[in-house]
């Protein structure tokens, strides 16, 4: 009964023990913070809505610029900053997916806007995006120079949707 008890001890120590494993996977691979802050980010060029109505889309590609390779699970945030006002952009919940890409690797994202009348109190005069990646303990700042972008009928809500992540590159 003694030699039973100490098994049964041991095996739920070592259970206890993997149980608290943080999820780190070591050299191979990195997610989170971390893995999100090591990666360079280009934002365009745009495919620009020339006109009020019509519809544009700026790609951003993310590079992995660390050591291993890197995952990102989730989606992409953006937001538009009018210098008055900070509107979050709707996600495509679709796209969400667990991305993985090696050092010197890219993946991308997609963000589709409505250009909206200069001006217009109908329109969001954005200035600048910001980026979040997920994971990621900073934003990335873009300077907007597309237009000013329509909101929806809600008056407060940009009419634009950001992709998942898509493979890119090599």
């Amino acid at each position: 009964m003694r030699a039973t008890s100490l098994t049964v001890a041991a095996l739920a120590a070592a259970l206890l023990l993997t149980a608290c494993d943080d999820g780190d996977k070591g050299q191979d691979s990195k997610t989170g913070s971390s893995c999100a802050d090591e990666v360079s980010v280009k934002f365009g060029p745009a495919n620009a809505a020339p006109a009020a109505g019509d519809t544009g889309n700026v790609p951003v590609t993310v590079t992995n610029r660390g050591g291993a390779e890197c995952t990102l699970e989730g989606l992409p945030a953006i937001e538009f900053d009018s210098g008055d006002t900070v509107t979050t952009v709707r996600a495509d919940e679709a796209g969400v997916r667990k991305t993985t890409f090696a050092k010197d690797a890219s993946t991308s994202f997609i963000l589709t806007y409505v250009r909206g009348e200069g001006g217009g109190t109908k329109s969001l005069p954005v200035k600048q995006v910001k980026i979040h990646l997920p994971g990621a303990t900073k934003t990335r700042d873009f300077k907007w120079s597309y237009g000013d972008v329509a909101l929806k009928s809600d008056g407060q809500t940009p009419d634009a949707s950001v992709s998942g992540f898509q493979q890119s590159g090599d």
